[in-house]
Order: structure tokens, then C-alpha cells, then sequence
């Protein structure tokens, strides 16, 4: 496992880390087997973990809570996240602040996260979804710079709401963001265009997230796939979405290189850019986490193969519910 700077707290991260929303907001999780699972990533040296209080209204948090109690290892760092309170994924431009984070809300979520992963301190919290039209409220602010002085957590983040990267710039020119999560994967090539380039500027870090676009870029996808209702896939994987996906990743098997499934590369492309801290594929089996955690390993990609890969970007704005 190789690791990566996390900015501002110089963390060593690895750059493969661990998703844990398929635990309980997919259908088909099994404790027993999540469990089996983030223990071989532990043991393969993986120590970023990503859950969320949503994920299960906590069992993801709880699930990791048990895992680590009897971890005695090097050092793990977890993020979790502050849902949104009016419940409403994306945030809206007109939300307004005090429906979706008011900032006594923030805290007890937090207080609620820290009670469910058994810490008296989270390393990393984030608000899971974002306007930038809230960017410059100072209550937001105050209780991020609260929590961080008592104790409660070392960084603060923002999950970016899907396919709208630069709508977190206004914040983290704010200083107080340490961390953003964004989709970035071999079709959503966007937050190349303003946002990494923002992180750098101000040394904030990158969680690349849904690096297998929701599963289609495992390539196990067909046209007459059914999720259970309640599965966020059954929303995502819809008519006109389904269709356009599949045949965009028919196109890409084109590209893969010999010897390389089409899972390894989604992985490569985001590890080649340097502005990710780390990516976080979700894994529930133990032989997804072997063959996603052995990518870490140094190996680059020919500059012919990332050129292909430029021409799969694909721009959406259709916004899943």
C-alpha cells in the first residue's frame, strides 16, 4: 500500500481507501462478510475508512465501530458525515441554511457520529451535501471552528454534490475546509477544470469518490439489470441512464490494456493525479478489497492509454434524485 500527504495535518493516507456506503445503502450487504472484508484491508495496510451517519442512520458507523475496538495496529483514520436535515440529496441553490445545516444541528450530528464509532474525536467531518450560496454565513463557520477547538474533530470537509464540482470554491477560499469529496472517475473528468486546481492553490485535500461510477465501471452492467426498491442503484441505473451507460462502457473496453481488467484501470486514472489524496471504492468482499488494494503499487499508466481515456469524458447534468 502506498500512501499520500493529506494536506494541513500531513496524515499518511493510503491512496486506495475504503468506502463503506454499500454496507448499508445497497442491497445485499451482509454484516458478517462487511466486516471480514475491512478486516483484510486493515491488514493490507489500508487506514482511511469513509462512512457516513446516512449510511444506514448510522449501522455503517456502528459496523466500523466494531471493527476497529479490537484493532490494534497502526494508526486509522475515519471520516464520517453530517446528513442533510431537510433529507434532500442534492442541495438546491435556494435551500436555505437553516433547513439543511443550522449549526446546533451540525454538532449533534457530530455528537451522534462520535456515539456510534465509540470515538471522543472524528478525524474528519464533512456535510454531505453543499450550496456555495451558503458559503459566506458566518454560523457555519463558527461552529466548524468550534468543534475543531473542543476537540470534537481535527479536519473538516464538504462532500460536493454530484457533477457540480466548482460549487465548493466560495467555501474553501473561506480557509476552513481542509478536505473536499467529489465524483471523479474515468467518466467524470470535470473536476479537473476548476476544482483541483483550487486544492492546490489552497492545500485543501481530495477524496475521489464513486471511482467505479456506482458499478458500471466494473463492466458487469447489462441492459435487463434490476436493483431491490430502496437500492440508490434502482434510482442512478434508470431508463435513458442505463442505456447511454452501457454503451459507454462498451467503447471503453477498447481502451483497456492487455493483461488489465476494466476495474484496475478506473482505479490507475484516479491515482495518477496528483491532486487526489485518496480514492474510496466501496467493498464488500474480500477479494474486491485484495484486487482494488494490490493498484497501490506505483505502477503508472502510458501516456497513450491516459490519452484514450481523456476521450470517455462525459459531461452530465441530469440530476438523480
Amino acid at each position: 500500500m502506498r500512501y499520500r500527504t493529506f494536506p494541513r495535518t500531513n496524515w499518511p493516507i493510503a491512496e486506495v481507501g475504503y468506502g463503506t456506503w454499500g454496507m448499508a445503502g445497497w442491497s445485499g450487504s451482509d454484516d458478517g462478510l462487511s466486516l471480514q472484508a475491512m478486516a483484510r484491508a486493515l491488514a493490507l495496510g489500508c487506514n482511511f475508512f469513509d462512512t457516513a451517519w446516512a449510511y444506514g442512520s448510522g449501522h455503517s458507523e456502528r459496523l466500523l465501530c466494531q471493527l476497529l475496538r479490537g484493532w490494534h495496529g497502526e494508526r486509522v483514520y475515519v471520516a464520517t458525515k453530517v446528513p442533510p436535515k431537510n433529507g434532500r440529496w442534492p442541495a438546491r441553490a435556494d435551500d436555505r441554511l437553516d433547513d439543511v445545516f443550522p449549526p446546533e444541528y451540525i454538532r449533534e450530528m457530530t455528537r451522534k457520529s462520535l456515539e456510534n464509532l465509540g470515538r471522543d474525536s472524528v478525524d474528519l467531518q464533512q456535510l454531505h451535501v453543499w450550496s456555495d450560496a451558503w458559503a459566506g454565513d458566518e454560523r457555519w463557520q463558527r461552529e466548524v471552528d468550534d468543534l475543531k477547538r473542543e476537540g470534537l474533530i481535527k479536519a473538516f470537509g464538504i462532500s460536493i454534490n454530484r457533477w457540480e464540482p466548482a460549487n465548493v470554491i466560495r467555501a474553501l477560499r473561506t480557509g476552513l475546509v481542509d478536505c473536499v469529496q467529489v465524483v471523479y472517475n474515468i467518466f467524470d473528468q470535470n473536476p479537473e477544470d476548476e476544482l483541483f486546481a483550487a486544492c492546490r492553490e489552497l492545500n485543501v485535500g481530495v477524496i475521489a469518490r464513486v471511482p467505479f461510477d456506482e458499478g458500471s465501471l466494473t463492466g458487469t452492467l447489462t441492459p435487463d439489470v434490476t436493483f431491490p426498491q430502496g437500492d440508490w442503484r434502482a434510482l442512478y441505473f434508470r431508463d435513458e441512464n442505463l442505456r447511454q451507460t452501457i454503451e459507454r462502457v462498451e467503447r471503453l473496453r477498447a481502451d483497456v490494456p492487455a493483461g488489465m481488467s476494466l476495474p484496475e484501470l478506473a482505479l490507475r486514472f484516479i491515482l495518477e493525479n496528483p491532486a487526489v489524496t485518496t480514492t474510496i471504492p466501496g467493498m464488500r468482499r474480500v477479494v474486491h478489497v485484495e484486487n482494488n488494494l494490490a493498484v497501490s503499487d506505483g505502477r503508472r499508466l502510458p501516456e497513450a492509454v491516459l490519452g484514450a481515456l481523456r476521450g470517455h469524458r462525459w459531461d452530465r447534468t441530469t440530476v438523480i434524485p
